[in-house]
């Protein structure tokens, strides 16, 4: 009996001395507290980046077009496209230059249905920049354009478009600034462009992509995305596009310089040795020039066929594209130091750059 007595006791005592213990655990080591104000914390954090991403995409949402290219009355191509800019009789759409290039006629569909005609007021294929027209009361609303140079690696941006069609045609996808000036080869040329992680596929060419202020800071352009890579968009920076744009709304002919040469790669071996051009094995970087035009810059300074050329403007010449993306941020008129090879000898001379008649 005695020892039932003195167990019962005991479990008592083991009780209060459980709830002291736990009460001073409490007042002298508050670790669900701290645990409660982190959880709190976070949450809120990831509200208002929700918060914010929604009203980023509400002011440039309505802008957004669906573009149709037809071609003699058949659906050929479809892109998209954004309003930027609207005056008195017109809206102004941007897209990119190669969605709407072999169109006999374009429609843009905006995201309420409604399909509108567009007129092509003009494109750039260097810049892959066109503008399209339509009627000022078919705008819903006006992008604006924000400043790429102003955004850093890491920013969060979204596109708006119209990947594979019409049937996906308002399509939201986020992501982060992955790069800037990321020189990408065209095959023809080379651009310098804005790189995201956010999904693009075709029909995504020509849409805006978007900083978290609601800005367009670069035209998606799926020309410079190969087969073979996922997970990298690449855009063109929105300062290139407003420029181009600006020249085509004012009908200005776009000219570039032009040196007045047909060029080689250095490793086409085949092909310079059908031209009887052979160049010394100690050269292991430029572009080769094959013939000279009559009366052109190249001419007048004196440049021939086997010439290889290195420099141009002071910056090393890679390839022939590399070569128009360094020649094409010139304008015509300026003189500009290269630097060639002919045979062993390295010459330096200035050319006078003029535009193509």
């Amino acid at each position: 009996m005695k020892e039932k007595i003195f167990a019962a006791f005991a479990v008592i005592i083991a009780f209060f001395v459980g709830i002291m213990g736990t009460i001073g655990v409490y007042r002298y080591f508050p670790v669900k507290e701290e645990v409660k104000t982190s959880s709190t914390s976070t949450a809120t954090v990831s509200v208002k980046e929700e918060n914010d991403l929604k009203g980023a995409i509400e002011k440039v949402y309505d802008s957004v077009v669906l573009v149709q290219s037809y071609k003699n009355g058949t659906l050929s191509s479809t892109g998209t496209g954004f309003v930027y800019k609207k005056d008195d009789k017109y809206g102004y759409v941007m897209t990119n230059e190669h969605v709407v290039d072999d169109a006999t006629s374009v429609k843009v569909k905006d995201i309420n249905g409604n399909e509108i005609d567009a007129k092509v007021l003009g494109g750039d294929e260097f810049s892959d920049i066109a503008v399209l027209t339509i009627d000022e009361k078919a705008v819903i609303e006006v992008a604006v354009l924000g400043d790429s140079t102003a955004s850093e690696i890491g920013d969060t941006v979204f596109t708006v478009g119209s990947p594979l069609g019409e049937k996906y045609m308002g399509t939201v996808t986020k992501g982060i600034l992955s790069g800037k000036n990321r020189n990408i080869d065209s095959g023809s040329f080379v651009m310098e462009l804005l790189q995201t992680d956010a999904a693009m596929n075709p029909g995504n060419s020509g849409g805006p992509l978007v900083n978290m202020a609601g800005q367009v800071i670069g035209v998606n352009s799926m020309k410079f995305v190969k087969d073979e890579i996922e997970g990298m968009g690449f855009s063109i920076p929105v300062e290139l596009a407003k420029s181009t744009a600006e020249k085509i709304e004012n009908g200005e002919k776009i000219v570039r310089p032009y040196v007045g040469v047909t060029l080689s790669e250095l490793s086409n071996a085949y092909y310079l040795y059908r031209n009887g051009i052979d160049i010394d094995s100690s050269i292991k970087e430029g572009v080769v020039i094959v013939s000279v035009e009559k009366d052109s810059p190249a001419s007048d300074i004196g440049l021939k066929s086997g010439d290889v050329v290195t420099e141009f403007g002071g910056k090393k010449i890679t390839s022939i594209s590399a070569f128009r993306s360094i020649l094409y941020k010139y304008n015509v008129g300026d003189k500009v130091e290269m630097k060639y090879i002919r045979g062993k000898n390295t010459k330096t001379v200035t050319i006078h750059l003029n535009k193509e008649s």
